[in-house]
């Protein structure tokens, strides 16, 4: 509430504390009126009381409603999801979002994506199973993602999500729509008892990119819907009813990201996506609007109050929960993560998209991956096969690189594939840039599993997925119980960037009406949770 042209005066049984530590624990009573009045002392702030135009009481200068950190974003995202906050953690592909991860999350009450991209089908099933018995009724999702070139694994992936219940999908890296992803959505639609339309499958679309954005918005494709009923993976009732719903329930604009990411800043893209959603939204007038929510770059609680300022709906976290300790990554990449600074990262050759040339961000401090990575697809580019590799290159590689003879690295591509995926290998078959891709492929693929499982032999080879944020959130926690990665739980992660957000956003409303607020009262310092106080050596004048 503004009080700058209304002369009140502020009342109350306690008096105003005007040190800083007490300023600061009133401004962090996030879940109680704050008022900043003038005391003899100088500016002081308090929880409660009430403000008056009448009688003594002390000059009023400016208040603030409460702010606990579930107002902030959107309700209807809440329910939707049955959480208790608007966030999420995202999905980290090969486990690295694992399944620790997700339950200890729901267990607080927020949403986490389950990082089954490039899990083997009975890896997901057995993880499935245990959310079965360990968080019943606890909301979760599961991550699909869009691989071009492996077709089938997304086809199973769909298949055991509608097979084991699965409610929740978060789509990543699609470029376009594709039958797996329509089938998802589509086969949990039905009507209601009051005649409206369920969606008892919901999408979380992450996308970067505004025509990807559009198709994830609009109604399932009436090609793709007419394709899945002649082929009986949906019902008729189903095709019937796809077009009075969005393909996708969310939207995460993904900005400046670790892994898969076009690193578009934030400030800019989201408010392009918020409007085209708009646009789609007086178009096809659905019963529940399309929400946005924002990810990537989001490290601190000022870029997360940030993202709900712009209109946000939730926001999503990646690089931050990989460093902590219920991630899949292993303990040597927790703790590179946690040196990581905001300049450490760099683009590098994508092993599910390496043909197209496509990159994801990596970290770059203390490996050597990105570089090599890269070689790789220089060769890729100027050899139309292993044989034409000049000699020395494939010295190198031999030696430097795979550690290993190139045909051994081919027979051990065969064995993976025969079982994962033997189209691969069919495809390979008449093609020696194709059978070069593979093998290039096997470093890429295999230097992200180093990361995971720990190979000490390996440390140089890492591809560990990290965007800014990482650093950024190092900076952030520096001096705090936080810094060091054994200390670093993903629910108390959580909790603090939405609790930190909320102190902003407070400050921001304070700023606005007038109050002057210097650096030192606006750093919201995490300790842990169990400890009732926020207690930090802040002031404001």
């Amino acid at each position: 509430m503004d009080v700058r042209d209304t002369p009140l005066r502020w009342y109350g049984e306690r008096y105003p504390s005007t040190d800083p530590a007490g300023i600061y624990h009133v401004l962090a009573d996030l879940e109680q009126p704050c008022f900043i009045a003038v005391t003899p002392e100088g500016i002081g702030a308090v929880s409660g009381g009430f403000a008056s135009a009448e009688g003594e009481g002390l000059p009023l200068l400016a208040a603030a409603e409460p702010l606990p950190p579930e107002r902030l974003g959107s309700a209807a995202f809440r329910t939707a999801h049955g959480v208790a906050q608007p966030y999420m953690a995202g999905a980290m592909a090969g486990g690295i979002a694992s399944a620790d991860l997700v339950i200890a999350l729901a267990r607080e009450g927020f949403l986490a994506s389950f990082g089954a991209a490039g899990l083997l089908p009975e890896t997901i099933e057995r993880t499935l199973a245990r959310f079965a018995a360990e968080i019943p009724g606890l909301p979760y999702a599961v991550n699909l993602i869009h691989s071009p070139s492996e077709d089938r694994l997304e086809r199973e992936a769909v298949e055991l999500f509608l097979r084991h219940g699965v409610r929740c999908v978060e789509a990543s890296a699609y470029m376009d729509l594709t039958p797996h992803v329509v089938r998802y959505r589509l086969a949990g639609l039905r009507r209601g008892p009051d005649g409206r339309v369920v969606a008892d499958n919901r999408l979380i679309a992450k996308i970067s990119r505004s025509e990807t954005a559009e198709r994830f918005m609009h109604p399932a494709p009436a090609t793709l819907v007419s394709a899945l009923l002649e082929q009986g993976l949906i019902t008729a009732e189903q095709a019937a009813l796809a077009h009075h719903v969005p393909l996708a329930d969310d939207i995460t604009v993904e900005a400046d990201s670790g892994g898969h990411t076009d690193r578009r800043p934030l400030p800019a893209l989201l408010p392009t996506i918020l409007r085209l959603r708009d646009s789609v939204q007086r178009e096809f007038r659905y019963a529940v609007p399309v929400r946005v929510g924002a990810g990537g770059g989001l490290g601190t609680p000022v870029a997360v109050a940030a993202a709900f300022a712009m209109g946000a709906a939730y926001v999503v976290t990646g690089s931050v929960n990989q460093s902590c300790l219920e991630s899949g990554a292993s303990a040597k990449s927790k703790e590179m993560l946690a040196e990581a600074g905001i300049a450490d990262c760099e683009m590098a050759p994508a092993a599910d998209m390496f043909e197209m040339g496509v990159e994801l961000q990596v970290l770059k401090k203390g490996t050597l991956f990105p570089m090599r990575a890269k070689r790789l697809y220089e060769l890729y580019q100027s050899c139309d096969s292993l044989e034409s590799i000049p000699p020395a290159d494939r010295a190198r590689l031999e030696q430097q690189i795979f550690r290993r003879s190139l045909e051994d690295v081919w027979q051990e591509c065969v064995t993976y594939f025969t079982r994962r995926d033997p189209e691969q290998l069919a495809r390979a078959a008449g093609s020696p840039k194709r059978r070069m891709a593979l093998v290039f492929r096997w470093y890429l693929g295999m230097s992200s599993r180093w990361a995971v499982t720990g190979d000490e032999g390996r440390a140089m080879d890492y591809q560990v997925w990290c965007g800014p944020a990482m650093g950024s959130f190092n900076d952030w926690v520096t001096g705090s119980y936080l810094k060091t990665p054994g200390n670093r739980r993903v629910a108390d992660v959580a909790h603090h960037l939405m609790r930190g957000a909320a102190f902003h956003t407070r400050l921001a409303q304070l700023r606005t009406a007038g109050v002057h607020i210097p650096a030192t009262a606006a750093d919201y310092r995490p300790i842990p949770l169990e400890t009732p106080a926020h207690g930090s050596s802040v002031g404001l004048r």
